[in-house]
């Protein structure tokens, strides 16, 4: 699995950089790739890359249930943003019901990010 640009296509797509023009198969990368990068680039065990990534997971997960913003220079920011409650309807039988206010996390790429991504 190579993250970074040098295999000439986007992270994440499909095909191969010869294959022929024309729409790519769009590819999810796993936890388990990324421990297994971690641990291939670092030079570490699956154990404790495993670790590794599950930590910075969480501690994201932390701080957005403590309504704070995590800003990864070069990368992106995650925070909360605040929906309010509204209206709906249910698509199937037309009724009106009532969604209340939540809160979901939000994510904004960086500028370098957006630019790795667009060469």
């Amino acid at each position: 699995m190579d993250l970074g640009p040098s295999n000439g296509r986007a992270p994440g797509t499909g095909g191969s950089p010869d294959a022929p023009a024309g729409p790519q198969e769009n590819r999810n990368v796993t936890k388990a790739e990324l421990v297994e990068e971690v641990a291939k680039t670092a030079d570490l065990t699956k154990k404790h890359s495993e670790v590794i990534v599950n930590t910075v997971f969480q501690s994201i997960i932390d701080a957005l249930h403590n309504d704070e913003k995590i800003e990864l220079r070069g990368f992106g920011s995650f925070r909360i943003r605040q929906r309010r409650s509204r209206q709906g309807r249910n698509p199937k039988t037309g009724e009106k019901v009532f969604v209340p206010a939540k809160k979901i996390p939000y994510f904004k790429p960086g500028k370098e990010l957006k630019d790795l991504i667009n060469r």
